[in-house]
């Protein structure tokens, strides 16, 4: 594969094969996306990228590029179904002499195809529509777009100038002129607006208004919702004038959070051995890590982080902070179980055992079994139906 052609007939038949293999396995359902797919050149989007290292230690990622793996080996690997990360802690890369990189946040990728048309699929586009894209990224997903509605149909907003420049870079190349903006996704674009959907790439800790506003009535917003600790999933809201409802889906797609909501780097004030009161513990600390009781501590302690130490050479205890109103819970073991210590506003651990009670009281459902209702004044998910069991999410 020594010349640009043999790049570009390869290209096409791998894009091929992989709309092949994601139509079988159900994410690509529709003939305009499948004819989106095999037409868009992923490879433009992600010329050069950053891959997980298998090596043991710590986290690192490794760079990919037709010069340090092969042209060939490259073009394989943008067309696998695949994450590739491209920008580590909000700073370019040096890609002249491009280096592995470790104990670095990735802040912007190029999400496995099969997600990206899933969420497209899901949608629910129809011919003329008009869509605004919250997170542009390397712009595949984008060009994706402007292949099945035509650039005009189509707004993307990146927050990073970089990236969003990259994103036009190929996007251009590629034969797409849909609207760009960099700026900040949660105000949307209201001189573009009504829009009749809205999907964003990256997770956000609660719909912000300005979408409300920018959807019109029957439209839809699909996007990531999140915390500090961990994702909550993919909702599909329609929207109804002042307010949007829909539900979660059966899985938990993960994205990065929008950088604006990010949580702070300062996690708190870290509590003495004598602070808080002290009861035994219902439940441990795998409650924030299993799958379904992860997501109900999430829902349960919206701003809350957890860390584990071990405290003056003793066993390793578990620590719960919430930075906006300084409450804490430390779980410490015992023979008998968990002793927890709380102390501040709010009874953390107290919410956590409620909501992962109330879960399991249900039956223990995955996310599909919970809804979203969100208003100007008040954002809440809810388990079974808007009558059910209720926990606000932050404002």
């Amino acid at each position: 594969m020594a010349s640009e052609t043999d790049i570009e007939t390869a290209a096409v038949d791998l894009r091929r094969r992989l709309a092949r293999q994601l139509e079988k396995d159900g994410r690509l359902r529709s003939p305009q996306w499948r004819a989106a797919m095999e037409a868009v050149p992923r490879h433009r989007f992600i010329p050069r990228f950053y891959r997980e290292s298998h090596a043991p230690g710590v986290t690192t990622w490794e760079p990919v590029t037709p010069e340090t793996v092969g042209k060939e080996e490259w073009l394989r690997l943008v067309y696998t179904d695949e994450t590739w990360m491209t920008q580590f802690d909000g700073r370019d890369i040096d890609w002249a002499e491009p280096t592995p990189i470790s104990n670095a946040v990735p802040t912007s990728s190029s999400t496995l195809p099969s997600l990206v048309v899933r969420m497209l699929e899901d949608l629910d586009v129809q011919d003329g529509m008009n869509v605004l894209e919250i997170g542009t990224g390397t712009g595949y997903s984008t060009a994706l777009m402007c292949h099945r509605l035509g650039s005009g149909s189509v707004t993307s907003i990146e927050t990073d100038e970089g990236v969003a420049r990259r994103a036009s870079h190929a996007l251009t190349g590629s034969g797409h002129t849909p609207h760009l903006l960099v700026g900040d996704g949660r105000a949307g674009h209201p001189d573009g607006a009504p829009y009749d959907r809205l999907i964003a790439t990256c997770g956000f800790r609660s719909i912000p208004p300005a979408w409300l506003e920018q959807v019109r009535p029957g439209g839809v917003i699909l996007t990531t919702l999140r915390g500090w600790m961990r994702s909550l999933g993919l909702a599909k809201l329609i929207v109804t004038g002042d307010s949007a409802s829909g539900w979660f889906s059966e899985d938990d797609p993960s994205f990065m959070i929008a950088r604006q909501q990010d949580a702070p780097e300062d996690l708190g004030m870290v509590p003495g051995p004598d602070d808080g009161t002290a009861r035994k513990a219902v439940r441990g600390p795998e409650l924030l890590t299993s799958s379904g009781s992860a997501f109900m501590a999430q829902l349960a302690a919206p701003d809350a982080r957890f860390f584990s130490m071990a405290v003056d050479g003793g066993p390793v205890s578990t620590f719960l902070l919430d930075s906006v109103t300084d409450s804490f819970a430390v779980l410490a073991p015992t023979d008998g179980g968990w002793q927890v210590r709380q102390g501040g506003p709010r009874r953390l651990w107290d919410a956590i055992e409620s909501a992962v009670a109330t879960w399991e009281e249900y039956g223990s459902p995955n996310t599909a079994a919970f809804g979203v209702t969100v208003s100007f004044d008040r954002q809440a998910v809810w388990l079974g139906n808007p009558n059910g069991p209720q926990w606000a999410l932050p404002s």
